[in-house]
C-alpha cells in the first residue's frame, strides 16, 4: 500500500479540536496528507511556517508533539503485542520529553507555548494502531523538514534536528513491525506547492 492511499484513508479520520494556530496548521498540513500523500506535507508547511519565526514554528512543533503523544497513550490501551506494546511506551516517552523540551524552549525564547488541543484517532486494535502510527510519524518528519528552511536561530535548528531524527527512526521500526521497508526510497517525492495549497483549501474548516 503506498503512503498516499494510507494516508488518505487514516488521517482524514484524525480529529485535532482546538484552533490556535499550530492546531490550525497542523490539521491543514493532516488534510494535504490526505489528498497527496505525506510527501506533500513538507512543501504546505514551509509555506504554511514561512513568517511564522522561530517561536511560531515551534509552537507548531509542540502541536505536533502533543498529537503523537497523546496517539501512544490511546494506544497504550489497545490490547497490543508484546513488541508493538514495549515500542508505544518507548515512543510515547519520547514524544512527552519532546514536548517538554519545546515548551521550555519556547519559554526560554519568550513566547507562550501552544496550548494542548483534544484529539481523536480512528483506532480500535493493534492494526489500525500500526497503519496510523506510520502514517503519523511519517507526517511528523515531512512536517519537521518542511519547517526546518524558515527557522533562524541555529541553536533551534539543531533541536529540531535532534528530534526529527528520532521520528524518522520511530517510523523505520513501526514500517518494519507493519512487515514493509523501513526506507522504501531514496528521496521523498516533491509536488508543486501551488497545487497542494489549492487543492486543500476547501478542505479547511476553522
Amino acid at each position: 500500500m503506498s503512503n498516499g492511499n494510507m494516508a488518505a484513508s487514516e488521517l482524514a479520520a484524525v480529529e485535532i479540536h482546538g484552533m490556535d494556530r499550530g492546531a490550525f496548521v497542523m490539521k491543514s498540513a493532516l488534510a494535504v496528507g490526505t489528498v497527496y500523500g505525506v510527501a506533500a506535507v513538507g512543501p504546505f508547511v514551509g509555506k504554511a511556517l514561512a513568517a511564522s519565526g522561530d517561536v511560531g514554528i515551534l509552537n507548531f512543533a509542540l502541536t505536533l508533539e502533543y498529537l503523537e503523544a497523546d496517539f501512544y497513550t490511546q494506544g497504550m490501551k489497545l490490547n497490543l503485542g508484546g513488541e508493538v506494546a514495549k515500542f508505544a511506551k518507548l515512543a510515547g516517552a519520547h514524544e512527552q520529553q519532546h514536548v517538554d523540551a519545546l515548551i521550555a524552549t519556547v519559554k526560554k525564547l519568550g513566547g507562550t507555548p501552544a496550548k494542548k488541543p483534544t484529539f481523536k484517532f480512528p483506532i480500535s486494535n493493534q492494526a489500525t494502531f500500526l497503519k496510523l502510527a506510520q502514517t503519523l510519524e511519517d507526517t511528523g518528519v515531512g512536517a519537521y523538514n518542511g519547517a526546518a528552511p524558515a527557522i533562524k536561530s541555529p541553536e533551534v535548528l539543531a533541536a529540531a534536528g535532534s528530534i526529527v531524527q528520532i521520528e524518522a527512526r520511530h517510523a523505520a521500526v513501526i514500517r518494519l513491525l507493519n512487515g514493509v521497508s523501513p526506507a522504501p526510497g531514496a528521496f521523498d517525492e516533491a509536488l508543486m506547492e501551488a497545487k497542494v495549497l489549492a487543492a486543500v483549501k476547501p478542505l479547511i474548516k476553522a
